[in-house]
């Protein structure tokens, strides 16, 4: 039996929701998904000087800090399940980072582990950035802002990865021209 038919001849089931995840299966499948159809926005934002504005969160499925694009969900509480996508970003955007920006270009959905999570996120590039906070996101998140340069992008995630600290997958966004060279 193919895959595919293996997908269309079982149901899903969820043996498990919580506020934010579900685990699943299908057949001899077992994968997590967002609850209530939750989706993530991911931004990619950059200063004048060509500064990449980056976060580091303290991640606990990790057990360390993680260096990452900005990102939040969309529509993650009941009064805002149909929020559009730009406007998360753009809160979310300000909220961790301190930065606004004038405008948000969507650049595609991706999917960050499909053989394990259905989750997918939108990528944003924000345009015409203003700092207006200091960031740091909601009460609890503890999140540092950093600013890298694009030009020694690379340099940068090595450094942030001999301290110790985690680099997640949506940083290869910025690396990948210099991953073939």
């Amino acid at each position: 039996m193919s895959l595919e038919d293996e997908f269309r001849d079982n149901p899903e089931e969820t043996p498990w929701e919580g506020r934010f995840i579900a685990a699943k299966t299908r057949g001899r499948w077992e994968y997590v998904s967002r609850a209530r159809n939750i989706r993530a926005a991911v931004i990619l934002a950059m200063t004048e000087a060509r500064d990449v504005i980056l976060v580091e969160q303290f991640r606990v499925p990790l057990g360390r800090p993680c260096l990452e694009l900005p990102a939040g969900l969309i529509g993650d509480d009941d009064s805002s399940q149909d929020e559009d996508a730009s406007l998360a970003a753009s809160r979310e955007l300000e909220e961790e980072t301190g930065y606004r920006a004038t405008r948000m270009e969507a650049l595609g959905e991706f999917w960050s582990s499909p053989g394990m999570v259905s989750e997918s996120f939108t990528l944003f590039r924000a345009h015409g950035l203003t700092r207006v906070s200091a960031g740091g996101g909601v009460e609890g998140e503890g999140i540092t802002v950093h600013h890298a340069p694009l030009d020694d992008i690379a340099g940068y995630v090595a450094a942030r990865r001999a301290e110790g600290m985690a680099i997640d997958v949506k940083i290869l966004t910025l690396l990948g021209p210099g991953l073939l060279t």
